[in-house]
């Protein structure tokens, strides 16, 4: 069998939640997968091949175009629904898109796509112009009704394309992403651990954000609430073991991520705040960083206000540290008992969560061993087995 995978996705500079699904999907498919033939596709009139992962195998054949973007995507796939991809890359059986974008195939060639959310369709406002116009010129509803089958991250996304893009839901599976497995408890004795501090010059005691910087994530409202936490810190409901803990030093906030759009107002939030000199921002983390700095941490926040899966508290859990996140979109489902799950919309909420969660060991164990098993849910191994099954259904 013929698959054609599309991995423009790979072609960004820093990768976040799609890239990374794709890239570790696509690894351990050609790892497991060494009979079929892999077509991958990208598109670039620049040459960023040196971004382009290099699959090693006999099977795995990368194949590119140099077409100006836009004038592939809004004049050619648009307009004249040419050229047909699946005929570019010599013919294919099936084509895999792990994210929706522009695209033109052949009717006789057979489509799989990954949905990974719809937050643009539940929240615009919180997109900029331009990443709107994309979303209405691809018309996602109009897209995925193209495709033999739909794969979605998660049961909550899945219902989100059924009933939003009127999919039947014979035509969807949920087939839940893994986390890097190199994501795990680390010794504090290491002396990687030393660097990483001073790399991103980290201070002793913090709690973590990481994520891209963007107004879905609610980063403002974890300032805020931080900036409450840090009010009510010492009070006649701390424990001697608590106000122990505190005494080693005060809890600051690290909020690690990529600026992406709209970002302005959470260094507004964070300079307003009275304790701004005790909040670090570090920018994008190289991902072989991302291990320290999560077993570094005290507390792991993720209040996002919509997440189709979430990868970073399950990598923060697999590192055991503990998690307060959201109660909302997917995140109850991926979660479950094993973080404190809070209000977004109620930086109070999410303030006293997290003096419950600082102040209060046994608590803070409870929730690393739940975490821990938890994590154990998603693997990249039976993430691809399934995806690779569902190659092999539509032929």
């Amino acid at each position: 069998m013929k698959i054609g995978i599309d991995i423009r996705s790979l072609m960004d500079k820093q990768y976040s939640g799609v890239s990374i699904y794709t890239l570790n999907l696509l690894q351990e498919i050609f790892r497991q997968d060494q009979i079929n033939q892999y077509k991958l596709f990208y598109n670039s009139y620049h040459d960023v091949s040196e971004r382009i992962p290099k699959f090693d195998y006999p099977n795995v054949e990368i194949i590119h175009t140099k077409y100006p973007n836009k004038f592939l995507n809004y004049i050619l796939f648009k307009i004249f629904k040419r050229p047909k991809i699946d005929k570019i890359l010599g013919g294919v059986d099936v084509f895999f898109m792990p994210h929706f974008n522009f695209i033109s195939l052949s009717k006789k060639c057979k489509k799989i796509i990954t949905v990974h959310d719809l937050s643009f369709i539940h929240f615009p406002h919180f997109f900029n112009t331009r990443q709107n116009f994309w979303h209405s010129k691809i018309n996602v509803k109009k897209l995925l009704r193209k495709f033999d089958k739909i794969i979605t991250v998660s049961e909550n996304t899945k219902i989100d394309v059924q009933n939003i893009c009127s999919i039947p839901e014979k035509n969807i599976q949920a087939i839940y992403s893994g986390i890097d497995k190199n994501l795990k408890v680390f010794n504090k004795d290491d002396s990687d651990f030393n660097q990483v501090r001073q790399k991103y010059n980290l201070p002793e005691r913090f709690i973590f954000y990481l994520g891209n910087l963007e107004p879905r994530k609610n980063i403002e409202g974890l300032i805020e609430s931080y900036t409450l936490y840090r009010n009510n810190e010492i009070g006649d409901f701390i424990t001697p073991e608590a106000r122990e803990l505190a005494s080693k030093g005060k809890m600051s906030l690290v909020i690690a991520g990529a600026q992406s759009w709209k970002y302005s107002g959470i260094y507004d939030t964070a300079k307003q705040s009275k304790y701004s000199e005790d909040i670090y921002f570090i920018d994008y983390v190289d991902n072989k960083d991302k291990v320290y700095l999560y077993n570094l941490a005290s507390l792991f926040m993720f209040p996002s206000f919509y997440e189709g899966f979430g990868f970073p508290p399950l990598e923060a859990m697999a590192c055991g540290t503990p998690v307060i996140a959201s109660n909302t979109s997917s995140l109850p489902e991926i979660i479950g008992s094993a973080g404190i799950l809070v209000n977004p919309y109620d930086i109070n909420e999410i303030s006293g969560a997290m003096s419950q969660v600082l102040n209060n060991k046994d608590l803070q164990d409870h929730l690393i061993e739940k975490g821990l098993k938890k994590v154990k849910n998603y693997n990249w191994q039976k993430c691809a087995q399934e995806v690779i099954e569902s190659f092999g259904d539509m032929v």
